[in-house]
Order: C-alpha cells, then structure tokens, then sequence
C-alpha cells in the first residue's frame, strides 16, 4: 500500500505489470447538476470560440462545495484550517469502504463501525456507502438520507484519519442549523468528501483513494476527482 503522496508515482510504475483498475468516484459537474439547496448551479460562458478566436476557452462560476468535493476544516471553524494550507499527503491514501446501503435505520451508529474498528485504524480514509447516489437528480437525494450519529462522529475522530467520504450531500441531517458532525470531523482534522458515487464498484479494502482538490488560495472547499486505485 502507498502512504504518501510522494510514492505515488513509483507505485504507478510498480503497477505497470499488475492489473490495475481505476474507479472514477465523482459526478460529472454540469450547468443543470443537482447542488445542495439555496446554492446556484454552475454557469459555463463560453468566452472564446475556435470559429471567432481559433481557440475555445470557457469561464465557469460555481461555488466551492459543488459536486463531489471536499469540506476544510474552515468551512465551519473559524481561524482553521483550509484546504491550501494542508500537506498535499493530506488528499491521498489507503482506503476502506463500509457498505449500509441495507441497514433499515437513517443513523450509522457506533454499533455498526466497532466491528470494522481494526480495519479503520489502518486506513487513511473511510468511505460509507449507503446506496444514496442512486437518487442523484431526484428531490429524494436532498432529505433522509442516511447520518453518522454525534458519538459514531466521535468515535471516529479518535483514529488517525485523514478523510470520510459519503455517497450523500452532506454529512448531517438536512434539518441541522448547527452541523455537529461536520465539526466534530474537521476539529480533527479529518476532511470530509461528499457526494461520492459508485462506492459499490470498490472492494471493502486493498485500495487507495485521492482527493486532490484545486489549489484555491484560502480554500474552505473544493470540487474534487475523487478516485479509487484498486
């Protein structure tokens, strides 16, 4: 397994003679994509043309938590981190994936993580599929989704993790003013990608995953290319 960013490209050599498989785990940012409430869609202008210009060349206004993307500690702690001022090793990393996508209750709680808890110390990012992406471009996808509880958060924030990663729009409820596990995460620096799809196509674990976001000068988000190495 690769740790660390900086071996990145001597594993992709090491891979040459091995079948390797990359998973692309991002929705496709577009004019009229689904985008969290109250929020605007991406506006693509095209500003240049190859028939009036010779080249083509477009100007898109979006916002910084559009599509799958990533949430810095600053988004919602004053005076904290953004995404500019973490190591790049921060975006890359061994992975592991939980399926709930049967579990009948909306709250993952810590009952349901304790049985994986020696797979989760040894990994850098835990990615929950609940099935949810399934309702990407449906009004369902914005409300019920399935929560990691306040302790299942805390829990979690006790290991050294570098990530969580979810099949849905945020982290907590669609009613919450206050976004608990959103803050119980990013104090620890534990960075938190959503709107994750096609989790099912991973194995449970032996991967790595990356999240390399745009380097924004004072980044509380950014939109991502989320993949799996497996």
């Amino acid at each position: 397994m690769v740790r660390c960013a900086g071996e990145f490209k001597r594993y992709l050599t090491k891979q040459r003679d091995i079948n390797m498989r990359i998973v692309d785990l991002s929705h496709t940012v577009s004019s009229n994509m689904p985008v969290y409430p109250g929020t605007e869609q991406p506006i693509f202008i095209t500003g240049c043309s190859i028939d009036e210009i010779g080249f083509l060349e477009k100007k898109i206004t979006m916002y910084s938590h559009t599509g799958t993307h990533i949430d810095a500690p600053a988004h919602l702690i004053k005076n904290a981190q953004t995404l500019d001022m973490l190591a790049i090793e921060h975006f890359y990393g061994t992975g592991l994936r939980l399926n709930f996508e049967n579990d009948s209750s909306k709250t993952i709680d810590i009952s349901s993580l304790e049985p994986h808890w020696k797979e989760i110390e040894k990994t850098d990012f835990l990615l929950i599929h609940t099935g949810w992406s399934k309702y990407w471009g449906d009004d369902k996808y914005f409300s019920d989704y399935p929560v990691l509880s306040t302790e299942a958060a805390r829990w979690l924030s006790k290991f050294k993790l570098k990530g969580l990663g979810l099949d849905t729009i945020s982290a907590d409820d669609s009613e919450s003013d206050d976004y608990p596990v959103h803050k119980i995460l990013l104090h620890k620096e534990i960075i938190i990608v959503e709107n994750l799809t096609k989790l099912l196509h991973l194995p449970g674990s032996a991967f790595n995953f990356s999240c390399f976001p745009i380097k924004f000068e004072d980044a509380d988000g950014s939109p991502v290319r989320a993949v799996a190495y497996i």
